[in-house]
């Protein structure tokens, strides 16, 4: 008879930074992609924050795959539906090992900006229930924070913190309906997105996130 086993084992995570960590940084992002993309190439996104007093780093999914066929570009994804208990467990530890290596080196006062885009907005969402590391602003672009989770018992944790939903105008993943299944997530778990459309589809546009800067700042 065939039996389903688990074992635990070591992977190498990778991931890419913008600036240095060290006593001068003032503000520390940590943006996940979005599917199908790579973390090198997301991060280029944010080379408007590229100054010597922040910090950006960007964690890669733990899971590649070919784009198209057996060969060619890669991308990578942060979970499927297979054996997702254990992905959503290793993403959440993944995130908060690398989150504090990097704030074991900054200042006291450093302000943190937790960001995901599009899958990446559930990734965080899980990750930061799970483990409640410290943080300022909570930002989720083109995607919405899972269902599945009952924010309730996290509302002391949640409510000193800035929570932001940004979307694109032209983006065909946040239909009408999304933005109904939003607002019903509030609503049950106690919490409030600050809602912001930009002029755009399902992207990160420079002038979206300095408008988002100048929020932040």
């Amino acid at each position: 008879m065939m039996q389903h086993h688990k074992l635990n084992v070591s992977k190498t995570a990778q991931f890419y930074v913008l600036g240095e960590p060290g006593p001068k940084i003032r503000q520390f992002w940590l943006v996940c992609h979005g599917y199908a993309q790579l973390a090198s190439e997301f991060l280029q996104d944010f080379n408007i924050l590229d100054n010597d007093q922040t910090l950006v780093v960007a964690p890669e999914g733990l899971n590649h795959f070919y784009k198209k066929g057996f060969n060619g570009a890669v991308g990578a994804n942060w979970m499927t539906r297979h054996c997702r208990e254990d992905e959503i467990a290793d993403n959440a530890a993944y995130l908060q090992s690398l989150y504090s290596r990097y704030m074991a080196q900054l200042p006291a006062d450093v302000r943190v900006i937790l960001l995901g885009f599009s899958q990446g907005t559930a990734t965080v969402c899980r990750w930061i229930m799970r483990y409640h590391p410290a943080f300022h602003d909570l930002v989720l672009w083109a995607g919405l924070p899972p269902e599945d989770i009952d924010y309730q018992p996290h509302k002391p944790y949640l409510e000193d913190k800035n929570l932001y939903l940004l979307y694109g105008s032209s983006d065909p993943f946040m239909t009408p309906d999304r933005l109904t299944q939003l607002q019903e997530i509030e609503i049950q778990g106690h919490i409030d997105f600050a809602e912001e459309r930009f002029e755009g589809g399902h992207e990160i546009p420079g002038d979206a996130l300095r408008d988002l800067l100048q929020k932040l700042n």
